[in-house]
């Protein structure tokens, strides 16, 4: 039974046009390796990709815990603006996390395009540049075990930007593929005449 997905229907149109021409419409050997691709049934799932969301599941809320203690531990050395950019930074990386990991878990186990596409930005323009901000910047104090930890939700996030990239590239190829032969299928009926088709049928009788 397929789960219901809280992306709008505009949403994920959107999605999968940003995946189309990323992948299929960008006028590069890729372009042409989607037509000649293949569309046999297969696992297109990444198995890289969902070994790394599931340990990335356990890991978010140690990270959370630590990260808030941490940040309870400095509040009071930080300037008032970086009080308020911190805890600001760490709320939409938890929330942004639950949905991230949600989307792709159903982008990769079900094979979902869109979905898929969703956890790639959200890991791209959110993720990416608040955690670089929470190890770069000179004003944040860095105690030792929020550095370490947030290295390691760095290298969890890195590589699964890496894997759900290529998991999306060989999806967005497939659907191009049945895209193709659903309209030379299409374009093979329409071709034949009534008594074409109804020869057809008197052979498979």
């Amino acid at each position: 039974m397929a789960v219901h997905t809280p992306l709008p229907p505009s949403l994920r149109r959107g999605l999968v046009t940003f995946s189309g021409t990323l992948f299929i419409n960008n006028k590069t050997q890729d372009s042409v390796a989607a037509q000649i691709y293949q569309p046999a049934h297969e696992v297109l799932s990444s198995l890289p990709l969902q070994v790394m969301l599931y340990f990335n599941v356990y890991y978010f809320p140690v990270w959370c815990l630590t990260e808030g203690m941490m940040l309870q531990l400095k509040y009071h050395l930080l300037p008032w603006h970086y009080q308020f950019l911190l805890v600001t930074a760490f709320l939409i990386l938890s929330l942004a996390e639950v949905s991230r990991l949600y989307l792709g878990y159903m982008g990769n186990l079900q094979e979902k395009v869109p979905e898929l596409a969703g956890f790639l930005l959200l890991s791209f323009l959110i993720q990416l540049p608040l955690l670089l901000f929470l190890l770069m910047d000179k004003e944040v104090i860095h105690l030792p075990l929020e550095i370490i930890m947030h290295c390691l939700f760095l290298t969890f996030l890195l590589a699964e930007i890496v894997a759900a990239f290529l998991a999306l590239k060989t999806m967005t190829k497939q659907l191009a593929a049945q895209f193709h032969l659903r309209q030379l299928q299409e374009g093979g009926k329409a071709q034949l005449g009534p008594e074409d088709t109804a020869g057809q049928a008197g052979e498979m009788r």
